[in-house]
């Protein structure tokens, strides 16, 4: 049988390969590890997109489709997390500015993309078992649990992983979260601003791509 790497599947590696590479170069030549985390945190964005191209190939509900889309929606945050990782970003006298910006767009443009294209391999399955309707509402509830994935990422220290081995402590949380929303201002303005952020990503890309398959016919 023959293996066949699809267009985009060639331009993701080549993506990551590039900031691969210049994390290695920055280490060899720096003999320092920082930002030597965009290695795992990269790879924690590859799981959803395993999961996710997986779960496109289904055609209805099951055992297995539910269980590939729980997978995937406790590891999809991952992809968008890397953005929050420009907080690490500063002048360090180990390499050049100029250098270090490269680096962590690069490695934010490969977090956002594989999150896009995860969602939209998501949403191929989404459209095989829901109308447009509860599609749509489907989609934009993820971005919100994604938003909030990142929050909890971030700011609390949670992990992907939490939620099946301290499931307790994460539901409490939550809980709290959403009966006293008044008191966690802060969280639902990031909340809030993420989603939309998101959002604003994810449609438009999916409106390009749509209208360049249309232009194509």
């Amino acid at each position: 049988m023959q293996f066949r790497i699809s267009k985009i599947n060639w331009l993701l590696i080549l993506r990551l390969s590039f900031t691969f590479l210049l994390l290695l170069i920055r280490i060899v030549i720096t003999n320092t590890i920082t930002y030597s985390f965009y290695f795992w945190n990269i790879f924690l964005a590859l799981v959803p997109f395993v999961f996710s191209y997986k779960l496109s190939k289904h055609e209805k509900i099951d055992r297995v489709s539910v269980l590939l889309f729980i997978c995937w929606l406790l590891f999809f945050p991952n992809a968008f997390y890397i953005l929050t990782d420009i907080f690490h970003y500063k002048e360090r006298h180990s390499a050049p500015k100029w250098y270090d910006l490269i680096l962590v767009f690069s490695a934010t443009y490969n977090g956002l993309l594989l999150g896009v294209f995860s969602l939209l391999q998501v949403e191929i399955f989404l459209k095989k078992v829901f109308t447009p309707i509860k599609k749509t509402i489907a989609v934009v509830s993820i971005l919100i649990l994604s938003s909030y994935g990142i929050y909890i990422g971030r700011y609390l220290r949670y992990n992907s992983w939490d939620i099946v081995t301290n499931p307790d402590d994460v539901l409490f949380t939550t809980a709290h979260y959403f009966i006293k929303p008044w008191q966690h201002i802060y969280a639902w303005g990031f909340i809030v601003l993420f989603t939309t952020l998101f959002a604003i990503i994810y449609f438009s890309f999916k409106s390009i791509t749509t209208l360049k398959i249309h232009n194509s016919k």
